[in-house]
């Protein structure tokens, strides 16, 4: 049996646009459960539990600012309240010694010591909370 041609495109009918038929319509989708609703528990007033464990800190590396703040405050009291800072970093590693942790001796990226670092950051709190107050470049004064 000749098969047929398409008089528009001359392809067989069997693989010809034209001569396909329509696709058959989509299934319409089947309806979706419905959902149970979603019952909400009520809240339950909170009873004041037991002190929680204390957490686990590892130990620490270098000295922070707050430890140090009372030993800048001591250094100047005893020189009369105002010291240039190369005096106060000598009298202030003088009075700590040996309490300096490895990491204090250890520099920062900026190349400073981590201890005079930390004895900046502590200056700076003590000036916000009024204990000391700005005196020259390079000084550090009791407010």
């Amino acid at each position: 049996m000749p098969e047929d041609y398409c008089d528009l495109c001359d392809l067989p009918l069997s693989t010809c646009v034209h001569g396909m038929p329509a696709p058959p319509p989509p299934q319409p989708a089947a309806p979706k459960a419905a959902r149970a609703p979603r019952t909400v528990k009520p809240r339950v007033a909170r009873t004041p539990a037991a002190p929680a464990a204390p957490t686990r800190r590892a130990p620490r590396k270098w000295t922070s600012p707050e430890e140090l703040a009372p030993h800048i405050v001591g250094v100047l009291q005893h020189a009369g309240g105002e010291l240039d800072a190369p005096d106060l970093f000598d009298a202030l590693e003088a009075r700590l010694g040996d309490d300096l942790l490895d990491g204090d001796r250890q520099l920062t990226p900026e190349g400073e010591l981590r201890w005079r670092y930390a004895a900046r950051r502590a200056r700076q709190s003590l000036i916000r909370d009024g204990v000391m107050g700005k005196g020259a470049p390079g000084t550090w004064k009791l407010g």
